[in-house]
């Protein structure tokens, strides 16, 4: 490991806040954030003053044709930066996939090295009006005239395509995915923010929702929201001045470029060959194993990517993701709680953060009722292992 840097335990998140999950605001998305940023630099003991850094991804993730428009549809960390009332130094925005975790490594990167030495981090997902993935083109150009004529574009079909090798490749039953939707759905109803709060469902509603993109069902897709969400990171040693238990980034990787392939073709190797070597990073940037996570959230924004988290890091063996979560294995209680912060399909199209959220509420000994006496080490993961990112945290340093 010479020569690369591991961040184990030297910058920790300090304080957090989170707004209300809408399907709609009736304020503008900015003023929404303003406030959740100004919420959690308070959490954190702080003073907007203080705060001299300032992180974001700003992708609004929508294959539609709707206009973006800072501090309305997405919200930058620049136009944070402007507004909170302090004068940065630092002030990025990450522009991958895998928007949490990007994100994080940016934070602990500035802070390590002395950009900045308080950051806030956040995330602002608008749901526009009209259908979330409407397009008004009438012609096509470019690599997508060979799939989008015919049908073959956008998220749905993405994902539809490499689920459907999995069940032909494993046998698997596609009522098995009933168990991580309403895992989530019961997770998520016991949080007050959620959007699905007091709604959990049954396995009988899950297998009546209609067909999308055969075999993902509707309730196999997180719904869009309008919502925010902010945390405050700095290092180690500050952490300690302040009034809240910091959690630790023990460390993070993000996935490589993807092969070369159609507009949204992930084909299922595509998948667990470049999430193998997502896992591989992350495993060899922090010293861990899977076995030392006791609080592993993995990234649900639809269904299958659960299947494809579990076994890319190697929780559960390389074709049996849907026998592990039809034996219970990923029930809450009394299995791995892979979704206990409700996820994406829990809360709403969050992006990550119900991830990161859940490994900051549970390390740092601040989740209630829901508090999990055993919770020390936590993963965070977003988007595809394959595209996308993971963040382990811990609540001591490494």
């Amino acid at each position: 490991m010479t020569g690369r840097f591991r961040a184990g335990g030297t910058v920790a998140v300090v304080g957090f806040a989170h707004s209300q999950v809408r399907r709609h605001f009736d304020r503008p998305l900015g003023a929404v954030t303003l406030d959740t940023a100004r919420a959690a630099i308070a959490d954190a003991g702080l003073r907007s003053a203080d705060i001299d850094g300032f992180v974001a991804a700003a992708l609004f993730p929508t294959a539609g044709a709707h206009a973006v428009q800072d501090g309305v549809s997405t919200v930058t960390a620049g136009w944070l930066a402007q507004r909170i009332g302090s004068d940065p130094r630092y002030v990025a925005g990450f522009q991958g996939i895998g928007q949490m975790s990007g994100s994080v490594a940016m934070a602990v990167n500035a802070i390590a090295a002395g950009a900045a030495d308080y950051v806030v981090l956040h995330r602002a997902l608008h749901n526009p009006a009209g259908g979330y993935h409407d397009n008004p083109a009438t012609a096509i150009a470019g690599a997508q005239q060979w799939t989008a004529p015919q049908g073959y574009s956008g998220p749905l079909s993405m994902i539809g395509l490499p689920y459907n090798e999995y069940l032909q490749r494993y046998k698997a039953d596609p009522a098995a995915m009933a168990n991580v939707v309403v895992e989530a759905r019961r997770n998520g109803a016991a949080l007050p923010w959620s959007y699905w709060y007091q709604r959990p469902i049954t396995i009988e509603e899950y297998l009546d929702a209609p067909m999308i993109s055969d075999p993902v069902r509707r309730l196999d897709c997180d719904i869009p929201v309008d919502g925010v969400a902010a945390f405050v990171l700095t290092s180690a040693e500050r952490a300690r001045d302040l009034p809240h238990p910091p959690v630790y980034v023990a460390g993070y990787a993000g996935s490589g470029p993807t092969p070369p392939r159609l507009p949204s073709h992930w084909p299922l190797d595509d998948i667990m060959t470049g999430g193998a070597a997502t896992a591989r990073r992350l495993w060899e940037a922090t010293g861990l194993r899977p076995a030392d996570v006791d609080l592993p959230q993995l990234y649900d924004g639809f269904s299958p990517f659960v299947y494809f988290w579990l076994e890319s890091l190697g929780l559960c063996p390389v074709g049996e993701a849907h026998r592990f979560v039809q034996d219970g294995g990923i029930d809450s209680t009394t299995g791995l709680p892979v979704l206990s912060g409700g996820g994406a399909l829990g809360t709403g199209r969050m992006h990550g953060i119900p991830q990161m959220l859940e490994c900051y509420l549970q390390l740092s000994r601040r989740a209630g009722a829901r508090q999990r006496t055993d919770a020390r080490v936590g993963l965070a993961c977003q988007s595809s292992p394959h595209y996308g990112g993971a963040v382990l945290y811990t609540s001591e340093p490494l």
